[in-house]
């Protein structure tokens, strides 16, 4: 379940994304319709976990002297990096996300991770709110 929730906030964030850098950030779907594009982002979301826990793992073990010289600011670099590899990734399947350079990737990433952020916290305390009215109903 927790899986799932991470596709949709992620695939909702790279919409939004999308919507702010629309001529930088670009969805191509696999079929010209509101479904092919829903589809799209959702292979974009699990194909962004999948990176984003693999290889993203790989890059920050071996950038750990980077990220304590630079004080995490290469974080923006990393997470840039990761998601131009993705583009890349889904460019090769045939649709996914078209990223016009890497420093785009990079304010993209910034921004998606400020909107998982918010959608993120917001589920937990949706969800934390719901377990705390089932205990008070179960007692």
């Amino acid at each position: 379940m927790r899986a799932l929730l991470s596709i949709i906030i992620n695939a909702v964030a790279l919409w939004v994304v999308t919507l702010i850098l629309q001529s930088h950030v670009q969805v191509i779907p696999f079929e010209d319709s509101t479904w092919g594009l829903i589809g799209t982002l959702a292979l974009f979301g699990l194909i962004w976990g999948v990176v984003n826990a693999v290889v993203g793992g790989f890059v920050r073990v071996v950038a750990f002297p980077l990220y304590i010289l630079t004080l995490g600011l290469i974080s923006f670099i990393v997470n840039g990096f990761l998601f131009w590899l993705v583009g890349v990734i889904s460019d090769g399947i045939g649709f996914g996300i078209e990223v016009s350079g890497f420093w785009w990737a990079v304010l993209a990433a910034l921004i998606m991770s400020v909107i998982t952020s918010i959608l993120g916290g917001w589920a937990r305390g949706a969800d934390s709110k719901l377990k705390s009215d089932q205990r008070r109903r179960e007692e």
